[in-house]
């Protein structure tokens, strides 16, 4: 029996969001329930696309102004201007932040610091060594830069990608793991939630594809929630018995 959980949505920048449970159960076309936890949580506010309208821009100055600013590439006087709003306003816009006012809060500079140490990581997440070299094929998880990379023993196969992992007392569990279940077109009867390419590694926590943002806090009730074509491209490289590794600890959990 599996199950797992998804999520889709983002948060609000300028106070807590509203959050909804999903817990998932997959029904096989055999008509047999298969049934583990679902792990993940979305957020209630509507996911803002490059689609929609943009609203108004805020001329409050946000706490992280100029931390923004120098992340943005603007001048950092440390005071909202027009354009400031705008490069904001469309950071915002491209990453699932919620409200799209431009307002430089603690939502918008989280995401711009998980930008910088995934940046950071380059072609080496590795290099430090926590995750283990001497198994092969091995699928890591870095729970503090919130990454993950495919690894060959110390040969980088695949990543760093950016992933979101369990929030605050749902956790992400550490240590080593293997893939046991995967299913490609997983889906929740439950909640209606497709949860495509899922790699069940720890009960009901998995690799997965989302709806929404990656970017969004506070994060999945235990999945590794990925992107579209990155969780496509973990499906086309792990099997079962394959390893995953996960370490560290998600900031502010």
């Amino acid at each position: 029996m599996g199950v797992v959980g998804a999520h889709r949505g983002l948060t609000s920048d300028k106070g807590p969001g509203f959050f909804r449970r999903f817990g998932t159960r997959r029904i096989r076309r055999t008509g047999v329930a298969l049934g583990l936890a679902g792990m993940v949580m979305p957020l209630a506010v509507a996911l803002a696309t490059p689609a929609q309208a943009a609203p108004s821009c805020t001329t409050s100055t946000g706490p992280y102004q100029k931390q923004v600013e120098k992340f943005l590439g603007r001048p950092v006087d440390g005071r909202q201007s027009r354009t400031d709003c705008l490069a904001i306003q469309k950071f915002q816009i491209n990453n699932g932040i919620s409200p799209t006012i431009g307002y430089a809060g603690p939502i918008t500079w989280g995401v711009m610091s998980l930008k910088n140490a995934q940046r950071a990581a380059g072609h080496n997440p590795n290099a430090a060594g926590r995750c283990p070299t001497n198994r092969g094929r091995i699928a890591c998880v870095d729970l503090t830069r919130q990454l993950s990379w495919v690894q060959d023993g110390s040969r980088l196969v695949y990543g760093p990608v950016p992933v979101r992992t369990g929030r605050d007392r749902y956790e992400t569990r550490t240590g080593l793991k293997k893939i046991y279940w995967r299913d490609i077109d997983h889906w929740s009867t439950i909640y209606d939630v497709a949860m495509p390419y899922s790699q069940f590694f720890d009960g009901g926590q998995a690799f997965h594809s989302i709806a929404g943002s990656v970017w969004s806090p506070p994060g999945s009730h235990g999945c590794v929630n990925m992107r579209k074509a990155d969780a496509k491209k973990y499906w086309s490289l792990l099997k079962n018995g394959d390893d995953v590794y996960v370490y560290g600890r998600k900031p502010g959990t």
